[in-house]
């Protein structure tokens, strides 16, 4: 399924640049054929022309046939010069882009990049150069090209995108059954752990084991939550932030080796945003673990929360390895991880938790090699 999927792209992709290839090939055959006949025009402008003047110069009557060719030309633009007058006539052109030697200049210098000015001789004496440039409609079609580059550029960009967003799509789909499965498959030793708690309380069991125990089955019960979540449009609370914090600082303190020096600093006043309690608390988990996995195992870990009346700042910071300026922008992307082992995705689901469903940012504050990190979450306040 997956080959025949990746043939057809490429399939779709050459037959694309193909035909746009042809195309551009045929414009740009189209365009020289064009000059060639406009210099063609003006050749036979030119013989018209000199027909003109010996039938002056003989005082014999004029071809009508050259005397139309030579008022026929209402489109090209061109400047004939005589010599032995000195005296420039044009056609075609505006006054005001000839009304000065400087712009007449100017413009002979550029029709004569255009094309070859062409000399009218008269028993060998030439008695008029003509220069002449592109005609509107060549001008129009000489852009032509680069604008189909530039269409042709923006197609890849949209069939880029297109794969890119669908094949991100196939994979969401992917890992929200995987996470609802995983949820199902908790489900059933989660009730049976609760039963077997119960059976302990009418045995002779320390209190205190059987609250851990509790503890741990609640933790539980909030994973699988999370995980049914996934692919889903969360509930969203107006919830204090600053209790959910403590509440995942405590739960993780309790539960994180000694060699983890946590400390936490938050605002005694309550501090109320739209929240999804669950999720939250899983991007907090995330975050911590992270720098514990930064720091080896060893160092510290600090929390702490400020607000500006109008937003909650919410620092988390190890004293970990940091991370390396060229990974800062990568860290968010599904799938990247400095770690031997991982799946670099808990970072991608924090980014998605609190930008996409919270509507909040998270970003590194600051990271040095060896010095650590700081992440930020910024949530919008509810203010009465």
């Amino acid at each position: 399924m997956l080959k025949n999927t990746a043939l057809t792209r490429w399939f779709f992709f050459i037959t694309s640049l193909g035909i746009i290839s042809l195309i551009m090939w045929n414009t740009f055959s189209f365009f020289k054929r064009l000059k060639e006949n406009e210099r063609t025009k003006m050749e036979i402008w030119a013989t018209a022309q000199e027909d003109f003047n010996k039938s002056e110069q003989l005082e014999l009557s004029f071809s009508q046939t050259s005397l139309e060719v030579i008022q026929g030309n209402t489109t090209t633009p061109m400047i004939s010069f005589s010599p032995k007058e000195g005296t420039y006539i044009h056609r075609n052109i505006p006054d005001n882009k000839i009304d000065t030697p400087k712009k007449r200049d100017r413009l002979i210098n550029q029709f004569t990049e255009e094309y070859q000015p062409i000399e009218v001789t008269y028993e060998g004496e030439v008695i008029q150069i003509i220069y002449f440039g592109n005609s509107p409609i060549i001008n129009k079609i000489k852009f032509y090209p680069a604008f189909l580059i530039l269409i042709m550029l923006l197609f890849f960009t949209a069939i880029y995108f297109f794969f890119k967003t669908a094949k991100a799509g196939e994979q969401n789909k992917l890992w929200a059954g995987m996470a609802k499965e995983t949820a199902h498959q908790i489900g059933t030793p989660l009730s049976s752990l609760v039963g077997w708690a119960e059976i302990l309380k009418t045995e002779n069991v320390n209190p205190e084991y059987i609250l851990e125990i509790e503890k741990d089955i609640d933790r539980l019960r909030t994973i699988t939550e999370r995980f049914s979540k996934v692919g889903s449009v969360p509930t969203m609370e107006s919830t204090d932030v600053v209790a959910e914090t403590k509440s995942s600082y405590d739960y993780l303190k309790t539960r994180t080796s000694k060699l983890i020096n946590f400390s936490i600093d938050v605002p005694d006043t309550p501090l109320i945003v739209l929240l999804n309690p669950q999720l939250f608390s899983w991007t907090i988990e995330n975050l911590v673990k992270n720098g514990i996995d930064a720091m080896k195992g060893k160092g510290d870990i600090h929390i702490k929360i400020t607000t500006n009346l109008k937003s909650a700042f919410i620092h988390i910071s190890d004293s970990g390895k940091g991370i390396n300026k060229k990974d800062i922008t990568k860290i968010f992307s599904p799938g990247f991880t400095t770690k031997k082992r991982g799946w670099g995705l808990g970072l991608s689901l924090a980014k998605r938790i609190i930008e996409g469903y919270h509507k909040g940012r998270i970003r590194v504050l600051k990271s040095n090699p060896g010095e650590g990190t700081t992440m930020e979450i910024v949530l919008k306040l509810i203010i009465d």
